[in-house]
């Protein structure tokens, strides 16, 4: 099983600073353990690799297939952990520009993403997209009625509908929901669409190894089971209570460490153009976590080198209240060898017989050092390359992480309350029945 490390060298953190968080470590280690199975904490997805449910998983797979012999586009509706999730798995793994390719056979479906915004010139690209190709569709939330999905599911089934007439278009939607709640609940039951379930006892940014980001990234072709290999490797990897040992929980205290000197804002970095999703997942993952009671470290992200001709500036000499976290991929699957060329007029063959993965790592390791030595420490995660095992792996590491951290800030890692406030507003000035304006 390939492995995920974490690089210390550049934070100018002592070893002796991490370990003085040893007792505090196991003893959230425990109460995280001890209370994974009740079902008010979201703990569902601690022991996830070990416990999913089989029978389901294979139910996923089966409709996956099915969904990729007959459909030319596959289009996820879904906002916040209903989507980002699935949405970094997916384009990590594929082609650099898979949403952008046309169909090549019928195995392969476009996958689209909508109920994420509001915007009407968003939906309606995505509606001149399907033209007359064949679709099949998945809805995802937990209630049914969060604005976004919920208005992007009212459009896209009337367009099935019209398209296919009610009952084949029943045999198109799969609806990714409560087992028991919620209204989108009881359309499935009504309609006879084919239903996943989304754990009550786990939380949207924590789901993606679920049937909420399990099936969108099934249908796209990767490997689920290796996806899930990964996750289970981590499991167990990162149930050891005792820091020396763990690097995932190393992570979270030199996280609080950190923001205990003044460094309150977090990049995660990648030199892999593929990784973009996978950042906004981790933000959403950090920022809803954290984020609250005025305290918390802010999640953000770049991609180098592109970001170094516009944020490296002030990384380089803005104010010092930052540090990164960079995703080293250590090897790629593919490389292009530098030629020589007659007369040189671009001076670059000193690089001749160097492959551009060179040049990219180079890049990496005089940047990390260049920030090092301006006040930004840096921490490195190192993957030995992409692939299933090493997302799955990865995506176990950040949650657990994550959710130590929290609580070592003393906060609940599991809760969103500031989500709301927004909505409130929203509904007031749209008039919605129980929404009074002030």
């Amino acid at each position: 099983m390939q492995n995920i490390k974490v690089n210390l060298d550049k934070c100018k953190i002592s070893e002796k600073d991490i370990m003085k968080y040893t007792d505090d470590v196991k003893g959230i280690h425990q109460w995280l353990h001890k209370n994974k199975d009740r079902e008010d904490n979201f703990l569902g997805w601690l022991d996830l690799p070990n416990s999913y449910d089989k029978k389901e998983f294979d139910k996923i797979k089966k409709c996956a297939e099915k969904i990729r012999k007959e459909s030319d586009i596959f289009i996820v509706i879904g906002i916040g952990g209903s989507y980002l999730g699935a949405r970094a798995v997916i384009e990590a793994l594929s082609n650099n520009f898979y949403n952008m390719r046309s169909k090549i056979d019928r195995n392969s479906p476009q996958i689209l993403f909508v109920g994420n915004n509001l915007n009407p010139d968003y939906v309606n690209d995505i509606i001149d997209l399907i033209g007359d190709k064949d679709v099949s569709l998945n809805v995802i939330s937990k209630s049914g009625t969060t604005t976004e999905p919920a208005i992007a599911f009212r459009i896209f089934r009337e367009i099935m509908e019209t398209k296919y007439g009610i009952k084949e278009a029943s045999k198109r939607i799969y609806v990714t929901t409560d087992k028991k709640k919620g209204a989108l609940i009881q359309i499935a039951k009504q309609e006879k669409y084919t239903t996943f379930v989304i754990p009550n006892n786990i939380g949207g940014r924590y789901s993606v190894l679920t049937p909420v980001g399990l099936l969108p990234i099934a249908v796209s072709g990767v490997d689920i089971d290796k996806l899930m290999e990964g996750a289970k490797f981590a499991c167990e990897k990162y149930s050891d209570n005792n820091l020396k040992y763990n690097e995932c929980y190393k992570y979270a205290v030199l996280r609080n460490i950190l923001y205990g000197k003044d460094k309150f804002i977090e990049i995660l970095v990648s030199y892999e153009p593929k990784m973009h999703y996978m950042i906004e997942w981790w933000k959403q993952l950090f920022a809803e976590s954290e984020g609250k009671h005025g305290k918390g470290i802010y999640p953000t992200g770049a991609e180098f080198t592109t970001d170094l001709h516009s944020l490296g500036q002030y990384i380089q000499e803005g104010r010092r209240m930052m540090f990164e976290t960079v995703i080293d991929i250590q090897k790629y699957k593919t490389d292009i060898i530098l030629k020589e060329e007659e007369g040189d007029l671009d001076e670059l063959n000193y690089l001749k017989g160097k492959g551009l993965s060179y040049v990219n790592r180079k890049a990496m390791e005089g940047t990390i050092e260049a920030h090092f030595e301006g006040g930004v420490p840096n921490i490195l995660i190192q993957l030995d390359e992409l692939n299933e095992e090493t997302i799955g792996h990865m995506i176990y590491f950040f949650e657990k992480a994550c959710a130590m951290s929290g609580k070592i800030l003393q906060i609940n890692p599991f809760d969103q309350p500031g989500v709301e406030k927004y909505k409130t507003n929203m509904f007031k000035l749209l008039e919605k029945p129980g929404y009074k304006s002030n």
